[in-house]
């Protein structure tokens, strides 16, 4: 078996409604609620309360213009962004910038692994390497729905998983006793240390991720197709914003909700910088059905971050190498590094982190391409960047790429 990512299931319907013309979207979001995103944003919010609000905000502020751009590229050139790139770039470029993507989606791959595990382990004392292989096992089975029925069953299957995940992690927010000034100070942008520094990136790593970038231009294509007319394709462009702006409020609001109830529920309770000692936090705080609320939540987020992560990755294989491998196979090599972690004593939440910070890292690989693909004009024809879009493009990659490079001379330091 493998996964086909570049021919559609079926001509779109052109007198669909705009509802119906919804959805690769809310796949790439998983990506925006995935456990990286419950470790940076509880380690945030317990370690330094409001103060880094302001961080996901941007960042989410940022991913919109990223993922529409993505899926506008998929949408008007009927490619990908890695067979874009993969049509462009000489053999060696070509592999080269396939390994730094396959680093970057194998580290998504470990953090969703390791989430999943973690979660079963809070609900059911699974032991971590087990737990692990749990839900690389549950991920190709979600994968096969795509395989064997097609991508809308499988949107279907990640939207419950990602209504799971909201009410997982926003449930605690409601018994928690939020500080409106606190929150309206973390608005404003400020560090406090390098270590905020790091923290940041690692928020924003797993906010605005390099492969939901690769991975969107496929989803578009793949659901909606290619060789559409100008005015069908402007009217898929159109539902295409509203695909995004819905499916990044929401997951945005999700990873907000995470930071605030660690912000007012978690400040100085002891352990919390670790998901376990967060979940046994609230749990105190809040009360055993919020902890396990929250848990399915953390469970829900692992196993359908680590499919779309596996979907991605082959996205990425079989646009810059174009080669696929059975997915079976696929899966079993991603999921190693993951259970070699779990199985150590490596804390599995700095791990979750850590792995945030190297996707922050890999984000200018993928987005300063896209942002010059979108805006050649004989790429993209008449649907190039326009103005306006284009200096919101190239400020919002300035701000990654100048906090990378922070980050990368605070750790060559050793202040981070």
């Amino acid at each position: 078996m493998s996964l086909q990512v570049e021919v559609p299931e079926r001509s779109p319907n052109r007198r669909a409604g705009r509802l119906g013309l919804l959805g690769p979207a809310f796949v790439a979001a998983i990506a925006y609620v995935d456990p990286g995103n419950v470790a940076a944003n509880l380690t945030a919010g317990a370690e330094y309360g409001y103060l880094l609000l302001w961080v996901l905000v941007a960042a989410n502020a940022m991913a919109v213009i990223v993922q529409y751009l993505s899926a506008k590229l998929g949408l008007v050139t009927g490619q990908s962004l890695p067979e874009v790139l993969g049509g462009r770039l000489r053999t060696w470029p070509r592999r080269l910038f396939w390994l730094q993507a396959e680093l970057v989606a194998a580290a998504t791959d470990v953090a969703e692994v390791i989430g999943g595990a973690l979660a079963l382990y809070l609900l059911f004392g699974v032991p971590l390497p087990l737990g692990g292989l749990i839900v690389g096992i549950i991920s190709m089975l979600l994968l096969q729905v795509q395989s064997a029925r097609g991508q809308r069953p499988f949107e279907f299957v990640v939207l419950g998983l990602l209504g799971v995940i909201t009410v997982g992690f926003l449930a605690g927010l409601f018994f928690s006793p939020l500080d409106g000034a606190g929150m309206l100070a973390g608005l404003v942008p400020r560090f406090e240390g390098a270590q905020t520094i790091l923290l940041s990136a690692g928020m924003l790593g797993a906010t605005v991720m390099p492969h939901a970038i690769y991975l969107h231009s496929a989803l578009a294509r793949d659901r909606h197709g290619s060789g559409h007319s100008p005015s069908h394709l402007k009217r898929l462009l159109s539902a295409t914003r509203w695909d995004v702006t819905l499916s990044l409020i929401l997951a945005g609001g999700v990873n907000v909700a995470m930071l605030l109830l660690a912000a007012a529920s978690l400040p100085g309770v002891a352990g919390t910088d670790t998901i376990e000692g967060a979940h046994a936090a609230i749990t105190s705080a809040l009360g055993p059905t919020i902890g396990v609320i929250f848990a399915l939540g953390l469970l829900a987020s692992g196993l359908a971050s680590t499919s779309v992560g596996c979907y991605a990755g082959a996205t990425i294989m079989s646009g810059l190498l174009r080669v696929r491998i059975p997915m079976i196979a696929r899966r079993a090599i991603t999921l190693i590094p993951a259970l070699i972690l779990l199985a150590t004593d490596i804390d599995p939440t700095w791990a979750l982190v850590l792995s945030q910070v190297l996707l922050s890292v890999g984000i200018p690989f993928a987005l300063i391409p896209l942002a010059r693909l979108t805006e050649d004009r004989a790429l993209m024809g008449p649907f190039r960047n326009r103005l306006p879009l284009r200096t919101a493009t190239w400020i919002v990659v300035g701000l990654i790429v100048a906090l990378n490079l922070l980050l990368i001379g605070l750790t060559w330091t050793g202040q981070a």
